[in-house]
């Protein structure tokens, strides 16, 4: 059976394959265009999959930086489009990786995951659903239509706690309710308001019917929808990278791996140097070579499982955020620079908007970098600059490629300060 196939019996692919196959399978091997659309927007979307949402806004959110690193400079107007509204709506918010948008066709093949939760009778952060605190909300969002915690917890006179402890999460019973019955599906995000709060709506006045009547599918099912996909935006990994992507356990996930491979979806394969096996997605692309140069989000889906970022790229990685400031190595929102197939440098980045400046805190080489690596970081800089709306760049002297980047402020135009 395919599905027993071992080491000796499968495809070896280099390195540098697999890179290859990753990068395309993520969109950076595909042609850009002049002036991004919502077809460009779709086609990045099923790349991706998932757009990892993160609170941090030291330089853009985190959702919309990965449709940028694929497709260039676009306007964010696309992703408002698609997570708005019912008629059209393309995307919509789950713990899908982590709280993330994903298709919103998946919203049925995570009705496994809500009973999970439901199944729990509460969140793992929150407890229970206090008492009658349930039939308050659903029947206010019923009444009232989307909400946010703060609107909904003034509308029921429930402040709660006033206090910065607990890293300021001392939530109100109506705000942990909301949560809770998000967790569980009975309740959807509408959207985010422009201070990022989360509305919270009715499912059917979120979800297009379509999806909503769709029947729930097994939790086999959905677990081998959700690997095919998965499998599909890596293009290869290993069972705990394919895992990592819905946040799914390693067993179910091989089990769906076994069931691809007899399918002929997915084939085992070695990668050289990874001793662990690999699957590959059938039909993914392998170019000749990838041209690609993108700053990574933190929170990109090409980077976001460690190991694997290590063990393909030769690129250790670990965001420092929530280190203290005096034991960071590269700094506080650390983006690293791919170039081609290779990831050759890190950069520490933070958007000054009230002065209109992208301060470049830090900018670092790998190992191995080739000597046009500060040119090409500059040239991206100055693209992601102006996707920003800043009209200069500062460069700060921490970093080895940092006195290159500052020399080129010498010729470059006013966009450039020291």
């Amino acid at each position: 059976m395919p599905s027993s196939q071992t080491h000796s019996r499968s495809q070896t692919l280099s390195r540098s394959q697999a890179r290859r196959i990753a990068l395309a399978a993520q969109g950076f091997a595909d042609k850009p265009h002049t002036t991004p659309t919502m077809r460009t927007f779709q086609r990045t979307l099923e790349r991706t999959g998932v757009l990892q949402i993160d609170s941090v806004n030291v330089l853009q959110r985190a959702h919309y930086m990965p449709l940028y690193s694929r497709m260039g400079a676009y306007d964010t107007g696309l992703l408002h489009r698609a997570s708005k509204g019912l008629k059209d709506r393309r995307m919509v918010e789950y713990w899908a990786h982590v709280q993330a948008f994903m298709p919103v066709e998946l919203w049925p093949h995570m009705q496994w995951r809500m009973d999970h939760y439901r199944a729990q009778k509460g969140s793992k952060w929150w407890g229970s659903v206090p008492d009658g605190m349930k039939e308050k909300v659903l029947a206010l969002v019923a009444e009232q239509g989307a909400l946010t915690a703060r609107e909904a917890a003034k509308a029921l006179d429930d402040a709660g706690p006033q206090t910065k402890d607990h890293w300021g999460w001392n939530w109100s019973d109506s705000r942990k309710t909301l949560d809770i019955l998000y967790m569980f599906g009975e309740l959807a995000i509408s959207h985010r308001n422009d201070q990022f709060e989360v509305a919270y709506d009715l499912p059917e006045r979120v979800i297009p019917r379509i999806h909503l009547d769709t029947p729930t599918p097994s939790p086999e099912e959905a677990h081998l929808e959700l690997v095919r996909r998965a499998t599909r935006s890596h293009g290869v990994g290993t069972a705990k990278d394919i895992a990592d992507y819905f946040r799914m356990r390693v067993d179910d996930t091989t089990r769906a791996l076994n069931q691809l491979i007899d399918a002929g979806e997915v084939e085992p394969v070695v990668v050289e140097g990874i001793r662990k096996q690999a699957y590959l997605f059938s039909g993914s692309r392998l170019p000749r070579r990838v041209a690609a140069r993108a700053l990574l989000s933190p929170f990109d889906p090409l980077v976001w499982e460690r190991e694997r970022t290590e063990a393909l790229f030769d690129f250790f990685y670990r965001i420092e955020i929530y280190t203290p400031a005096p034991k960071r190595i590269h700094g506080y929102y650390v983006l690293p620079f791919l170039l081609g197939e290779h990831i050759v440098g890190r950069v520490d980045l933070k958007a000054d908007r009230k002065n209109g400046t992208l301060q470049v805190k830090g900018a670092y080489s790998e190992p191995g970098a080739p000597v046009e690596t500060a040119i090409e970081l500059a040239a991206e800089l100055e693209r992601l600059a102006g996707w920003l709306g800043l009209s200069a760049i500062e460069v700060d002297p921490k970093g080895d490629l940092a006195p290159c980047l500052r020399r080129w402020c010498e010729w470059a135009t006013g966009r450039w300060v020291e």
